[in-house]
């Protein structure tokens, strides 16, 4: 597991200038063998689901700024590729519903098409229902789990033979903190993070004799803080949609209200630089060994690792259910055997004690008769 949460790095402000991207403070760890700056290397060809986005819009930058190809792909009904971004060879834009299996097929063969190939694969899209879990009703949490698990199957089905069959490929799955740790008022969505985690982690095992390689980025709370964020702005919390409570979980101090509040308190002052991501997710796709999870900021790491050392407190505090206490003397019943004859062989000693004391007695009185 590759952490990456220092505040020097991925929780700094926004830049000041609008090449910063390609001078990143922070670097994957070496055991990643990343691309070194200055250095050269191979031209990728991406597709960024999800990449008129919170965090796809700067993966896209990032990518587009160190020369790779792109193809961005958006939401339909939403973005009109004609407005999606740059219009260049570098760039191919498309519209998909990651909901349909067909739609995806249709975004894998027509960059193909265009590039004649494809090297990553990022999955930033997502869609979360904000509320309690007795709230939410079917079509709310269908409608999540067919986003962000159906989808991320769908994308890895569409995709995986092609990777297969030329013995290389790279994806990288958006997931969350929510896939690590249960957030009150985030129920399903937890869920179906959870679902993609178990996915992703099951998966890896069955690709890696093919060369194909799957990390799981979980950042927590990330702003949008492009230079253009002004001027070409997205909603704060775009992916989510925040559903009114009923009578039982309303009152302000609500447990279930947990994440409205965050989400209020916190506003579009998340501490986790979407820029900064974006560039340590870039180096994902081009470094050698690749982590099965990279999490992103300082509140990511510190959640999860109270989450990791809360289940670690759990089963030590359970495991004697399941494993017998040791024997204080490690001897067991030979121990016992042993204390049982060493207690007979001190009776016997203080009987055979009476008797020499009567012996001595006796002799005594025959050698004064005698």
């Amino acid at each position: 597991m590759s952490t990456v949460g220092d505040s020097r790095s991925v929780t700094d402000g926004p830049p000041s200038e609008a090449g910063s991207t390609t001078k990143p403070k922070l670097q994957l760890p070496a055991s990643c063998d990343p691309p070194l700056p200055n250095s050269p290397r191979k031209q990728l060809v991406w597709v960024v689901f999800g990449g008129t986005g919170h965090m796809g819009r700067s993966l896209v930058k990032s990518a587009f700024a160190h020369g790779d190809l792109v193809s961005i792909v958006g939401k339909v009904f939403e973005s009109d590729p004609k407005t999606m971004g740059q219009t260049s060879p570098q760039c191919l834009t498309t519209v998909c519903d990651v909901r349909s299996r067909e739609s995806v097929e249709k975004v894998i063969n027509k960059t193909l098409s265009h590039f004649g190939r494809i090297d990553v694969i990022a999955n930033c899209s997502g869609y979360g229902v904000i509320g309690a879990c007795e709230d939410q009703d079917e079509h709310d949490i269908r409608n999540q789990f067919e986003t962000n698990f159906m989808g991320t199957l769908h994308i890895i089905q569409s995709s995986l033979p092609y990777f297969r069959q030329n013995g290389a490929g790279r994806y990288l799955i958006f997931s969350s903190t929510s896939g690590a740790l249960g957030v009150p008022g985030l129920g399903p969505y937890c869920a179906t993070k959870y679902a993609v985690e178990g996915l992703i982690e099951a998966m890896l095992y069955e690709i890696d004799s093919f060369n194909v390689k799957a990390t799981l980025v979980e950042p927590g709370l990330v702003r949008r803080d492009e230079p253009d964020s002004k001027t070409n702005p997205l909603p704060t919390w775009g992916h989510f949609w925040i559903k009114p409570a009923s009578e039982p979980y309303g009152q302000a101090t609500s447990p279930a209200l947990h994440a409205k509040r965050m989400v209020s308190w916190l506003g579009d002052r998340q501490p986790t630089s979407a820029v900064k991501c974006a560039e340590l997710v870039w180096q994902l796709g081009h470094c050698s060994y690749p982590p099965l999870r990279l999490i992103l900021g300082s509140y990511a790491i510190e959640s999860i690792r109270d989450r990791l050392r809360s289940v670690t407190e759990e089963l030590e505090d359970w495991k004697h259910l399941n494993f017998p206490a040791a024997p204080e003397s490690g001897g067991g019943d030979k121990d016992k055997t042993e204390k049982d004859e060493r207690g007979d062989k001190d009776d016997k000693t203080d009987e055979d004690k009476d008797e020499e004391m009567a012996d001595v007695s006796g002799q005594g009185e025959i050698q004064v008769a005698t």
